[in-house]
């Protein structure tokens, strides 16, 4: 069966845009700090990261989950209605540092060529698209808004096989997103305390 969770906020961090986004391009320290993430490697393609998720069903029957993540780091420029540049790419350096308005840091599925999925010992590939927007807020201060939508693809533990599929689904979905949803919220929570011991 197929689930999808969604989760959204907003956070603030007391310091500047490059001291934020460069704490949450981290991609390992950031997650070490998901409750239901037990580690995050690098893989042997560049800037492809593979997350271990370890999860249960509403009986506590544990199973995993695999992603594959592309991270992708994204700089918010504004210019003038006036400016004679009509592609951002010609910029020169110090005007994109001008008008730089935010950050974005996106991630992304990657397809990896042979079959994550093992459902034998319940282990199943997840998708995640997520992004985290960063805005310089005041002086030392970055607003995140954090949006991730997570989709898997699994097979039931026989006990769940009797209930409809889309039954299911439903209670599954509205689940996975309530789950996500608190963890996203204690995720911040932990990274902002880091974060402000470091920055102290």
């Amino acid at each position: 069966m197929k689930a999808h969770g969604h989760t959204k906020g907003e956070y603030l961090f007391h310091a500047d845009l490059e001291k934020t986004s460069t704490y949450l391009a981290d991609q390992k320290k950031v997650m070490a700090f998901n409750p239901f993430c037990e580690h995050v490697e690098a893989t042997d393609i560049e800037n492809i990261y593979k997350w271990h998720f370890q999860v249960t069903d509403p009986r506590d029957n544990p199973f995993q989950v695999i992603f594959y993540v592309q991270q992708h780091d994204e700089l918010l420029v504004s210019l003038p209605d006036d400016y004679p540049y009509e592609s951002e790419i010609s910029l020169p350096d110090e005007i994109v540092q001008k008008y730089t308005t935010g950050k974005k840091i996106r991630w992304e599925p990657y397809k990896m060529t042979y079959n994550v999925n093992d459902p034998d010992n319940y282990i199943f590939e997840g998708k995640v698209n997520a992004e985290m927007t960063l805005f310089e807020h005041h002086e030392n201060q970055t607003t995140v808004n954090f949006l991730m939508d997570v989709d898997i693809t699994f097979e039931l533990y026989p006990i769940f096989r009797i209930f409809p599929e889309k039954i299911i689904t439903t209670m599954t979905n509205a689940g996975m997103s309530m789950i996500m949803q608190i963890s996203a919220n204690q995720m911040f929570q932990s990274i902002l305390s880091d974060f402000r011991s470091i920055h102290r």
